[in-house]
Protein backbone atom coordinates (compact mmCIF):
# COMPACT_ATOMS: atom_id res chain seq x y z
CA UNK A 1 0.00 0.00 0.00
CA UNK A 2 2.68 2.47 1.01
CA UNK A 3 5.29 1.74 -1.60
CA UNK A 4 3.31 0.31 -4.49
CA UNK A 5 0.34 2.67 -4.24
CA UNK A 6 2.22 5.64 -2.72
CA UNK A 7 -0.37 6.04 0.03
CA UNK A 8 0.79 7.74 3.23
CA UNK A 9 1.62 5.20 5.95
CA UNK A 10 -0.71 7.02 8.35
CA UNK A 11 -3.69 6.03 6.17
CA UNK A 12 -2.74 2.37 6.58
CA UNK A 13 -2.17 2.75 10.30
CA UNK A 14 -5.53 4.47 10.71
CA UNK A 15 -7.45 1.88 8.68
CA UNK A 16 -5.67 -1.14 10.18
CA UNK A 17 -6.30 0.10 13.72
CA UNK A 18 -9.91 -1.07 13.56
CA UNK A 19 -8.84 -4.51 12.30
CA UNK A 20 -6.62 -5.29 15.27
CA UNK A 21 -7.96 -7.16 18.30
CA UNK A 22 -5.07 -5.93 20.43
CA UNK A 23 -4.43 -2.52 18.88
CA UNK A 24 -1.45 -0.68 20.32
CA UNK A 25 -0.69 2.82 19.06
CA UNK A 26 3.09 2.57 19.35
CA UNK A 27 3.37 -0.88 17.75
CA UNK A 28 0.93 -0.08 14.96
CA UNK A 29 2.60 3.25 14.13
CA UNK A 30 6.12 1.83 14.31
CA UNK A 31 5.19 -1.10 12.09
CA UNK A 32 3.65 1.10 9.42
CA UNK A 33 6.65 3.45 9.56
CA UNK A 34 8.95 0.47 9.16
CA UNK A 35 7.00 -0.86 6.18
CA UNK A 36 7.07 2.55 4.54
CA UNK A 37 10.81 2.94 5.05
CA UNK A 38 10.51 6.10 7.16
CA UNK A 39 10.74 4.72 10.70
CA UNK A 40 13.74 5.02 12.99
CA UNK A 41 14.51 1.30 12.82
CA UNK A 42 13.12 0.27 9.46
CA UNK A 43 13.95 -1.68 6.35
CA UNK A 44 15.72 0.30 3.71
CA UNK A 45 13.44 2.41 1.56
CA UNK A 46 14.41 0.53 -1.60
CA UNK A 47 13.13 -2.79 -0.24
CA UNK A 48 9.87 -3.10 -2.07
CA UNK A 49 8.49 -6.59 -1.75
CA UNK A 50 6.92 -8.25 -4.74
CA UNK A 51 3.93 -10.32 -3.56
CA UNK A 52 4.32 -12.71 -6.50
CA UNK A 53 7.94 -13.59 -5.76
CA UNK A 54 7.25 -13.64 -2.01
CA UNK A 55 4.49 -16.19 -2.55
CA UNK A 56 6.63 -18.28 -4.87
CA UNK A 57 9.53 -18.21 -2.42
CA UNK A 58 7.75 -18.74 0.89
CA UNK A 59 4.62 -20.67 -0.14
CA UNK A 60 5.97 -22.63 -3.11
CA UNK A 61 3.39 -25.41 -2.78
CA UNK A 62 0.61 -22.89 -2.20
CA UNK A 63 -0.68 -24.45 1.02
CA UNK A 64 -1.16 -21.15 2.85
CA UNK A 65 -2.54 -19.35 -0.18
CA UNK A 66 -5.01 -22.07 -1.08
CA UNK A 67 -6.20 -22.24 2.53
CA UNK A 68 -6.90 -18.52 2.78
CA UNK A 69 -7.78 -17.81 -0.85
CA UNK A 70 -10.09 -20.70 -1.70
CA UNK A 71 -10.91 -19.19 -5.10
CA UNK A 72 -7.44 -20.37 -6.16
CA UNK A 73 -7.71 -23.91 -4.76
CA UNK A 74 -7.56 -25.53 -8.21
CA UNK A 75 -5.05 -23.15 -9.76
CA UNK A 76 -1.78 -24.87 -10.77
CA UNK A 77 1.30 -23.78 -8.82
CA UNK A 78 2.77 -22.11 -11.91
CA UNK A 79 -0.02 -19.52 -11.95
CA UNK A 80 -1.11 -19.52 -8.33
CA UNK A 81 0.40 -16.12 -7.56
CA UNK A 82 -0.41 -14.61 -10.95
CA UNK A 83 -3.66 -16.17 -12.18
CA UNK A 84 -4.38 -13.28 -14.57
CA UNK A 85 -1.43 -14.56 -16.66
CA UNK A 86 -2.78 -18.10 -16.96
CA UNK A 87 -4.02 -19.30 -20.35
CA UNK A 88 -7.79 -19.37 -20.76
CA UNK A 89 -8.00 -23.18 -20.61
CA UNK A 90 -6.10 -23.23 -17.27
CA UNK A 91 -8.45 -20.61 -15.84
CA UNK A 92 -11.46 -22.61 -17.00
CA UNK A 93 -10.10 -25.83 -15.47
CA UNK A 94 -9.44 -24.01 -12.18
CA UNK A 95 -12.81 -22.22 -12.30
CA UNK A 96 -11.09 -18.86 -11.94
CA UNK A 97 -12.44 -15.79 -13.74
CA UNK A 98 -10.15 -12.79 -13.20
CA UNK A 99 -12.29 -9.73 -12.70
CA UNK A 100 -15.32 -11.82 -11.70
CA UNK A 101 -14.63 -14.43 -9.01
CA UNK A 102 -11.01 -13.35 -8.45
CA UNK A 103 -9.86 -9.71 -8.60
CA UNK A 104 -7.61 -8.33 -11.30
CA UNK A 105 -4.35 -6.78 -10.08
CA UNK A 106 -4.77 -3.35 -8.52
CA UNK A 107 -1.32 -2.24 -9.60
CA UNK A 108 1.47 -3.25 -11.96
CA UNK A 109 4.15 -4.42 -9.52
CA UNK A 110 7.16 -3.58 -11.70
CA UNK A 111 5.85 -0.14 -12.67
CA UNK A 112 4.79 0.73 -9.12
CA UNK A 113 8.23 -0.29 -7.81
CA UNK A 114 9.90 2.05 -10.29
CA UNK A 115 7.54 4.88 -9.37
CA UNK A 116 8.15 4.35 -5.64
CA UNK A 117 11.92 4.39 -6.09
CA UNK A 118 11.64 7.59 -8.15
CA UNK A 119 9.51 9.19 -5.43
CA UNK A 120 12.01 8.21 -2.73
CA UNK A 121 14.86 9.57 -4.87
CA UNK A 122 13.04 12.91 -5.16
CA UNK A 123 12.59 13.06 -1.39
CA UNK A 124 16.22 12.11 -0.86
CA UNK A 125 17.47 14.82 -3.23
CA UNK A 126 15.25 17.43 -1.52
CA UNK A 127 16.86 16.62 1.83
CA UNK A 128 20.48 16.66 0.59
Amino acid sequence: MVKNLLIDWREGAHWFWDCLLDADLANNSASWQCVSGCGTDCALFFRIFNPITQGEKFDAKGEYTRKFVPELTNMPDEYLFKPWLAPKYILQQANVEPGKNYPLPVVNIQLSRTQALEAYQQIKSMNS
